[in-house]
């Protein structure tokens, strides 16, 4: 998998709108999700409104199957995570100043626009396509069987006649074959 699909597999939505949770940038930006989330709080003036960053209620985390409970004591998620629209990922990179969050940011931001153009223009729909070939496939094979009823006709009247041809020859055959009166003169034995 390469970096813009890795990265296009970390996009989800939430409240309508497309958004990368903290501890996956902390992750691809190599650095802990706490010090990820202090450079925010230390700055939150850049990421004031919904359109930049919230922070996920469990009941969406839940929904979005993001937060899956583990078994096992410290695997859970301790604190509700927080969600960053494309913005605020572009915010992001002014707030951790490192080549790696910089090299990191461009290739978010070519997922978030590749994922945009999907959208705006989305591969040819499949399932139409299945659609119209089961619809076809419908139409010749109604034909096929017009035809075949139609064949199924001739061929039983075709076999009446034959039967009754048999039966006639049948019944001349039992004329023939009726014992005769014999002729001529008897033996006594």
């Amino acid at each position: 998998m390469n970096q813009l699909q890795l990265i296009q597999s970390k996009i989800y939505e939430i409240r309508g709108q497309k958004v990368m949770l903290d501890f996956d940038l902390a992750e691809m930006y190599g650095t802990e999700t706490s010090q990820l989330k202090r450079s925010v709080r230390r700055n939150i003036e850049r990421f004031e409104g919904e359109d930049f960053m919230f922070e996920v209620t469990r009941e969406e985390l839940s929904r979005c199957q993001i937060g899956t409970l583990n078994k096992g004591r410290g695997s859970n998620i301790k604190y509700l995570p927080f969600a960053f629209t494309e913005l605020g990922v572009a915010m992001l990179s002014s707030v951790l100043n490192s080549k790696t969050a910089i090299e990191i940011n461009r290739g978010i931001m070519r997922a978030f626009v590749s994922i945009r153009q999907m959208i705006a223009n989305p591969p040819v729909n499949e399932l139409s396509d299945l659609q119209q070939e089961i619809k076809e496939l419908k139409g010749y094979i109604e034909e096929v069987f017009a035809d075949q009823n139609d064949i199924n006709e001739d061929t039983r009247m075709q076999l009446e006649l034959i039967n009754q041809t048999l039966a006639e020859l049948q019944a001349q055959k039992r004329l023939q074959e009726k014992p005769r009166n014999p002729i001529g003169f008897i033996k006594n034995k």
